[in-house]
């Protein structure tokens, strides 16, 4: 026997850092363990007993997940001296220099992503230590990974880029709302890693980023007691945070790591944000993106329908139906191996919780070229996500005559859904349309083939033709976003057949909403009549500001005004209908940053705003954040009343190098939130 003392073992074993460019940006990661990609190299150094002989036993062995076993592929044994099959992990030794030896590590390609665990053996010998842990993520630098991207800018963007935002507001008047993504900060890729283990994937299952996002999606929303987000749409958020609050998905999930319990409360682009930082960090390329007048189709008919009474009021126990004035999700870019070819690139996948998907609320990853194309019963979830971009809309009148509800058809509309679909510009702070990666332009021959061949996979026929008018041609509705506090303006836009002097009935009626639709406030009812003459006439309407002003209290939401108008031709009685959503305008308000600063040192922000409003501002609040301070700043300022001018200072210090972004907020009870953002270069 030999004398254990002569026996190898090795005594301890380091990671060696690696620089940028080969590890594409990993050492940017906050956590306590070393962070690699698949199919890249890294570097082990092995501290032994004695100089390593060719008679020694030395194999390095990577396991992952629970009773690793190497039929199970999650466990991975390698000899740095003998080479392994191509198709396997490779390790070889790069420097011996007596006691200490260097071992290069090539994972594969498409290797399980997540936690591995290093065990090193030598003989009798194993190496066991809780330190010994690394995190292994997809590579989009690498050809071979399924979620390769070419073009570096690309990844810069939708990788490396820890701060962006989303498009909110009306397709009319879009706005942009910051968002720290935040995926470097601390303990943000051990939530994420986390994450996977509380999915019910299999180990082998977390080499294919298709199920990796779709597992994701299901835990952005809290089901059973997992899940990172409370939703709640009902504007009353006590007991948590009011969704607009939110400034970024950091202290989001730190809260989730930290507590195991899900944080109240999200709406769509709260789960949007997170479910982006999530795959930026687990390395799949995402983008948050908005689709305004997003449709909710609880039918499947590919056909919204809305019914009102002959006063314009909506009757929404007739139908489910919904348009969203927007709705943000997360497309994700990889390749689908398994579909047919022409459905690889981006995917859309969706954190908020509408519709349960095999049992499961989630939704995705879905195709963007298959929703383009109509294939609807293409995996997973396109024929949901292409009902929420294309659709007609249908407005039926409810009349009742001699006791009998009667339906009658008024207006179908054929490109009201799915407008202005938006992203952040790659490498720029500025929007960009992509809803052509949607759909082709709306009202031309190929969206209609589009549509009648995803009606065609439903097998029904389009049920419904626009209805025929004698006199309509078409009614649209045009309004201006209008400062808080001000009267409102509409215009009533008729085109009609002939030029004719003809009489007109126009009835508004108005009501506060929330983003989803739902009412919130019935405001008031508007009637006019008037002669028109011409083929296109103009009608205007005003809106007092006393109908509104006393409602924006009562919702801890960002308000929209819908206006809904039926027109009625007095001598022919033809009844045409269109709807128009308006949002606020809020006073602007100034900051003052400097442009650079140190780590350690203190960086001062001063906010002036000033209430151009004819109302008092109550529970006014300021507040800061960035990705190069500790922790958010927030400071109270009680009521500021109409003309009143408040000066702050707020204080931080930043505690991480680089170009750091900074969102400051401002905040009251009348106006939901007023942003403004600046870059300031921090450094040593």
């Amino acid at each position: 026997t030999m004398d254990a003392s002569k026996e190898l073992q090795v005594l301890h074993v380091d990671f060696l850092k690696q620089e940028n460019a080969i590890s594409h940006h990993t050492k940017e990661f906050h956590t306590s363990s070393p962070v690699f990609r698949r199919g890249q190299v890294f570097h082990l150094r092995l501290a032994l007993n004695q100089p390593l002989q060719s008679y020694h036993e030395l194999k390095l062995q990577f396991s992952t997940g629970l009773n690793p076993s190497i039929i199970r592929h999650t466990l991975v044994e390698l000899d740095p001296r003998k080479p392994s099959d191509h198709h396997n992990w490779q390790a070889s030794l790069r420097n011996e220099s007596g006691k200490e030896v260097t071992v290069a590590v090539t994972s594969t390609p498409n290797a399980i992503v997540g936690r591995y665990q290093l065990h090193v053996k030598t003989g009798s010998h194993i190496l066991k230590s809780e330190e010994n842990i690394l995190y292994l993520l997809f590579n989009p630098w690498c050809k071979e990974d399924t979620v390769f991207l070419p073009d570096e800018e690309e990844r810069k963007e939708y990788i490396l880029n820890d701060t962006g935002g989303h498009y909110v507001g009306v397709a009319g008047s879009i706005k942009y709302r910051p968002w720290n993504f935040g995926q470097f900060e601390k303990n943000i890729l051990d939530c994420c890693i986390s994450l996977l283990s509380e999915t019910s994937l299999k180990p082998t299952d977390r080499r294919d980023p298709v199920l990796v996002c779709r597992a994701m999606c299901a835990l952005m929303s809290v089901e059973k007691g997992k899940g990172v987000l409370l939703g709640n749409w009902s504007g009353d958020y006590k007991g948590g945070t009011a969704p607009y609050r939110w400034t970024g998905s950091t202290q989001i999930l730190q809260q989730y790591h930290n507590t195991k319990q899900a944080v109240c409360f999200g709406q769509c682009w709260v789960f949007a944000g997170v479910l982006t930082t999530v795959l930026r960090a687990l390395g799949v390329p995402a983008r948050s993106v908005t689709a305004f007048n997003s449709a909710h189709d609880t039918e499947k008919n590919l056909t919204v329908d809305m019914y009102v009474n002959e006063k314009g009021e909506k009757l929404s126990n007739r139908s489910y139906d919904s348009v969203w004035n927007f709705h943000v999700w997360t497309d994700a870019w990889m390749k689908r191996p398994d579909l047919p070819k022409g459905y690889d690139g981006w995917q859309v996948v969706d954190g908020t919780p509408q519709e349960r998907s095999q049992g499961v609320f989630r939704c995705g990853p879905s195709p963007l070229a298959a929703i383009h194309k109509g294939d609807i019963f293409v995996v997973y979830d396109t024929r949901f996500v292409f009902s929420e971009v294309n659709g007609d809309r249908l407005i039926w009148l409810v009349k009742t005559v001699n006791g009998q509800e009667e339906l009658h058809l008024i207006s179908m509309e054929t490109s009201s859904i799915g407008k202005n679909i938006s992203t952040k510009a790659v490498g720029q702070e500025r929007r960009r349309d992509i809803t052509y990666e949607y759909k082709y332009p709306e009202g031309s021959s190929e969206e209609r083939q589009v549509m009648d061949h995803a009606f065609l996979l439903l097998s029904s026929e389009r049920e419904h033709r626009r209805p025929v008018k004698e006199n309509f041609l078409h009614v649209s509705v045009k309004s201006e976003d209008v400062l808080l506090g001000k009267p409102v303006n509409f215009t009533v836009i008729i085109k009609r057949k002939t030029a004719a002097l003809q009489n007109v009935n126009i009835s508004g009626s108005f009501e506060l909403q929330l983003y989803t639709g739902k009412r919130v406030a019935k405001l008031c009812t508007l009637k006019k009549t008037s002669q028109i003459q011409g083929q296109v006439s103009e009608v205007n309407l005003t809106l007092d500001s006393k109908t509104y002003i006393n409602s924006l209290a009562i919702l801890d939401d960002e308000p929209v005004i819908k206006g809904f108008f039926l027109v009625e031709i007095v001598e022919s009685k033809e009844i045409m209908a269109s709807e128009v959503f308006l949002s606020f305008q809020y006073p602007e308000f100034s900051i003052e940053l400097p442009n650079t600063g140190r780590v350690g040192q203190l960086l001062v922000c001063n906010c002036i705003f000033k209430n151009t409003l004819a109302i008092p501002l109550t529970d006014v609040k300021f507040s800061l954040e960035s990705l190069g301070i500790a922790s958010p700043q927030i400071s109270d300022h009680g009521t500021v009343q109409p003309g009143e001018t408040i000066e702050y200072k707020m204080k931080c210090t930043p505690v991480k190098t680089g170009p750091k972004k900074f969102i400051i907020k401002f905040s009251s009870k009348q106006v939901k939130e007023i942003n403004a953002q600046k870059i300031v270069l921090i450094t040593k």
